[in-house]
């Protein structure tokens, strides 16, 4: 219940993230620990689930709200496009690393938030977390702060799947 609670709190700071249009999203459903929202761009409606971490390290940092996102832009040929987002600025030119089971993925940072450094291994990504129990997210403050966040999986695929068909 606190992750949902998370979760809601934190939309707003997503919305800061996102174009101004993101700031009108609407919740479309809850699949565990993963929300879906949608949202009306420019170009077309843009929709995507959201979760909040079940663990954040170091314990003794003030992480502030933490986000893993992943987004569906129809007409864009962007399938799913992961993406994490930090209430802090991450450190320039550092990578985060996101891993599910064996498998590490690499994320290039801008700001606050990381995405995938090679777009081909999105899909990759998308199925070691519909394979996955949970997602480990390594990353580096912009004070230098080696943080790392723990993500449920609970719910991913039922998630992706609800807004797969975002029209």
């Amino acid at each position: 219940m606190r992750g949902l609670k998370l979760l809601f709190a934190g939309l707003a700071v997503v919305a800061a993230t996102l174009p101004a249009a993101a700031q009108s999203a609407t919740k479309i459903g809850q699949h565990n620990a993963w929300g879906t929202y949608s949202y009306q761009a420019n170009n077309g409606k843009v929709c995507y689930v959201l979760t909040v971490p079940t663990d954040k390290q170091p314990a003794s940092l003030d992480h502030g709200d933490i986000f893993f996102f992943v987004s569906q832009k129809p007409g864009q040929n962007v399938s799913f496009e992961p993406q994490f987002i930090a209430s802090y600025n991450l450190q320039e030119n550092s990578k985060v690393i996101v891993t599910v089971g064996d498998k590490s993925f690499t994320m290039f940072t801008r700001g606050k938030s990381a995405w995938m450094e090679n777009a081909a291994e999105e899909p990759t990504l998308i199925a070691a977390m519909k394979g996955g129990a949970e997602m480990k997210v390594a990353a580096k403050s912009g004070r230098g702060n080696a943080t790392s966040y723990v993500f449920s999986l609970k719910g991913i695929t039922a998630a992706l799947n609800s807004i797969s068909s975002c029209k």
